[in-house]
């Protein structure tokens, strides 16, 4: 006799498709005591349906239909914001400049340090933000930096070779010149990482520093041109469909936006393009 599989989903890959958070936070918070499945604490392993009543912190979460994407925003972050929630000295967040949402909440998809610029993907999707910043879904990220230092032939092959840093090896897979005279020189590098401070660790490991770090492509997606530093855009969902199919997963129908959230994402796409709305 074989073993029947319990039913549903794991409960913290439910909670990041209702947009609660990422599959990693949803399983600390359950570690925490701080879920319930009807009005019983749950535990890690534990499954659910949708047919369950699931809450965090005593508020009843909506879980996400199935085969319903999630929203994704872009945003071009610029120096001089933390890529966390919240910080305890106050500084200006990333998430303070998003569109706010009725149900779920933003998710970051990886993080950018605070004087790092350029390219954020949030979604609305645990699951697929999970699956994004997952190794195992081997996506490229590439960044234009600015360096002070000599460069040569020699210390690009080392850098694309593989350099020990204190958490292990790492290495770029591309290095290209991007121009400049003197001693700072340009670069576009890709690695398939987001490992804390990577970029800057790997060029400061050949006595290299780095004055300017700016991501502008992450995968597939590229940071839009049109879009200045701390404005953001909506993706299409074509490319949502995209961004979903990019890590073996599926998005058949389209997130449902209400009438004046949709109406603040087409102020700001407006807003994005310089274009003033004429007054009635």
């Amino acid at each position: 006799m074989t073993e029947q599989t319990p039913a549903g989903d794991k409960l913290q890959k439910l909670l990041a498709q209702a947009g609660t958070g990422s599959r990693r936070e949803m399983e600390k918070i359950i570690a925490e005591g701080r879920v319930r499945v009807n009005g019983v604490v749950a535990k890690l392993g534990d499954r659910a349906t949708a047919r369950d009543k699931i809450s965090v912190d005593g508020k009843v979460v909506t879980l996400a239909e199935p085969g319903l994407a999630g929203r994704v925003l872009v945003y071009n972050k610029p120096e001089g914001e933390i890529s966390s929630r919240s910080d305890p000295e106050g500084r200006r967040t990333v998430f303070d400049s998003l569109p706010k949402v009725k149900s779920g909440r933003w998710i970051a998809v990886g993080r950018l340090d605070f004087n790092t610029s350029g390219l954020m993907l949030f979604t609305t999707d645990g699951e697929l933000a999970n699956a994004l910043m997952h190794p195992s879904s081997e996506i490229d990220r590439e960044y234009l930096c600015r360096v002070l230092g000599q460069v040569d032939d020699a210390l690009i092959k080392r850098l694309t070779d593989g350099v020990l840093l204190e958490d292990g090896v790492a290495k770029f897979t591309d290095v290209v010149d991007g121009g400049g005279e003197g001693a700072n020189h340009w670069y576009y590098v890709a690695l398939m990482e987001g490992r804390n401070r990577e970029v800057r660790r790997l060029w400061e490991s050949q006595d290299v520093q780095v004055s300017r770090l700016k991501r502008v492509r992450f995968g597939k997606v590229f940071l839009p041109p049109r879009l200045r530093q701390g404005q953001w855009d909506e993706m299409p969902f074509k490319e949502v469909q995209d961004l979903y199919t990019m890590v073996g997963m599926t998005a058949e129908k389209q997130a449902k936006v209400q009438p004046k959230d949709r109406e603040i994402i087409e102020r700001q796409q407006r807003k994005n393009r310089g274009i003033k709305r004429r007054k009635k």
